[in-house]
């Protein structure tokens, strides 16, 4: 078995912008040059009430909403590539990992659930991104549940409404649970047990005195889980910092209009046994609060976890396909003849072949990015493989007295845009009509040049 490292963070904005450095939100020194930190393998942030006016939608429409830039912009300087995002609304949750398990990375699929208004409206909710690594399947679930002491049932009701509701389009993962491993995380909006009657400033002068242990014995989120009405299939490691929410937005006195309550949880799910020979498991590294971030009346929640995932050579049989090679996943499925240069303003090909029996769809496409690109969103350009690409046979004797009729491909891109400058690389995405992608491969860097004749 080997580790991989996660960090997970949750944050409610309060619709408020990143004005100051997220480096000690995301555990990252300020010198990017420092060796001594031991980077996550991949990160997942969770945000709830970003700015959601119409011109704000349009704009994150076509561009990285603040949130998300902020992050990618410092993520980007560690190597991190970010592979999916989804937005519902003020929903926001990203997935960046290190771009050296960037090819190991398949089946990215996103999902979301409106519960504000009986479904209608997504003010409340959830959004999900669901992937496979090194052949683990993982889940991470960020949602915004109903409000207010009283509404106890009704985040009951939005939790079992998103766990019916979200479906995905990976065969033995099309639900939340079914994946190896889940993490859910948000704000999910459960107080203190109305049974408790203290008041705001009772309840304070509780925490002055560090009596988290004994307030924590009447959250609510934690009796529905004894209960099992509602996130009885996770586990949440208690809390050893105070209650989250309501401070007074830029400082951390509590405003008590409010009773002080853990609404910023992070929970996970592992399944242990989905393989017979193979043990997974979750270890949990931390568990913190950060007062220092005063932009709303929440603070923001973070978790380290290592998770177990089968060793690359290892070979093992799974309860739903045999022989599954785990280190098929580290395998690059399309390989890229080596480009020496492009033109600009002028057609350009290249050749590729793709060595494992997979099924190419009308979806597939390659995509022209930045050498050192940090989202899969950011493509130049690109052409659909079904449309752009022909098939060119090449003979090959692999053994002596034998040949292997080896398939090329051959891809064709239409004039480049005359802004490309610089180094670039091919990056090959398998897309289903389900909208589940996968990296498939990714080509030299090569530069772009102009035209002798211009």
């Amino acid at each position: 078995m080997e580790n991989l490292r996660l960090f997970l963070g949750t944050y409610n904005v309060g619709t408020s912008t990143p004005e100051v450095t997220l480096n000690s939100l995301l555990g990252l020194p300020v010198d990017h040059k420092s060796d001594k930190i031991q980077l996550p393998d991949i990160y997942v942030l969770s945000f709830q009430e970003v700015k959601a006016q119409p011109q704000n939608m349009l704009l994150d429409a076509l561009f990285d909403d603040p949130w998300t830039f902020a992050c990618r912009e410092l993520l980007e300087i560690w190597n991190y590539v970010k592979i999916k995002s989804v937005r519902l609304q003020g929903l926001l949750l990203n997935v960046y990992c290190l771009r050296k398990h960037l090819l190991n990375i398949r089946e990215i699929e996103s999902e979301y659930t409106r519960t504000g208004l009986s479904g209608m409206w997504g003010n409340k909710g959830a959004v999900s991104i669901r992937l496979s690594i090194y052949g683990c399947s993982l889940c991470f679930v960020n949602s915004h549940l109903s409000a207010h002491d009283n509404q106890l049932k009704d985040r009951v009701e939005d939790y079992n409404s998103i766990i019916k509701d979200q479906e995905f389009h990976v065969a033995e993962t099309t639900e939340i649970f079914f994946h190896d491993y889940v993490f859910w995380m948000g704000d999910l909006n459960f107080r203190l047990i109305e049974e408790f009657d203290e008041t705001p400033e009772e309840i304070e002068r509780r925490i002055v005195k560090n009596e988290y242990k004994k307030l924590f014995a009447y959250d609510q989120l934690r009796h529905v889980m004894k209960n099992g009405e509602a996130f009885s299939e996770l586990t949440e490691q208690d809390p050893e910092f105070p209650p989250t929410f309501k401070f007074e937005v830029g400082t951390n006195r509590y405003d008590h209009k409010r009773r002080p309550a853990w609404c910023d949880r992070i929970l996970y799910r592992v399944n242990p046994h989905n393989y017979e020979n193979v043990t997974l498991k979750v270890d949990q590294l931390s568990y913190k609060n950060h007062p220092s971030y005063l932009l709303s009346d929440h603070k923001p929640v973070t978790a380290e976890f290592n998770i177990k995932i089968p060793a690359k050579h290892l070979k093992i049989t799974t309860r739903v396909s045999v022989d599954q090679v785990f280190s098929d996943y580290s395998e690059r499925v399309v390989e890229f003849d080596k480009i020496v240069s492009w033109t600009q303003d002028e057609e350009n090909t290249a050749k590729y072949k793709i060595t494992q029996d997979i099924p190419a769809t009308k979806e597939d496409w390659i995509g022209l990015f930045k050498e050192n690109f940090s989202s899969l969103d950011d493509y130049v350009s690109y052409e659909y493989v079904s449309k752009c690409s022909t098939p060119t046979s090449e003979m090959k004797s692999p053994m002596k007295g034998s040949s292997a009729k080896i398939l090329k491909y051959e891809i064709t891109f239409s004039e480049l845009p005359s802004r490309c400058k610089g180094n670039y690389c091919l990056v090959y995405i398998s897309q289903t009509e389900d909208k589940v992608i996968s990296v498939w491969g990714i080509s030299n860097a090569f530069p772009v040049v102009k035209n002798d004749s211009d």
